[in-house]
């Protein structure tokens, strides 16, 4: 009962955290376009950015664990 709880709250962080990464990229991000000179750019994580990156990680390595460790018991 209290594993479904958790896995509950994680899975919605965890949607929270990847909706918060999408947001500044715009459709041509999501289909492969966008970049006018043919190679890709290289962009560095910062603030706000990284700790949404690094949580959405952290959140779906929790995810994980909690399905196998639901799944056994």
């Amino acid at each position: 009962m209290i594993l479904d709880i958790v896995q509950i709250i994680i899975s919605v962080l965890l949607i929270i955290t990847v909706l918060f990464q999408q947001r500044g990229q715009g459709l041509s991000g999501a289909f492969g376009g966008g970049d006018s000179g043919g190679g890709s750019v290289y962009f560095k994580k910062r603030g706000a950015e990284k700790m949404f990156f690094t949580a959405s990680i952290i959140l779906a390595a929790l995810f994980i664990i909690s399905a196998v460790i639901r799944m056994i018991i």
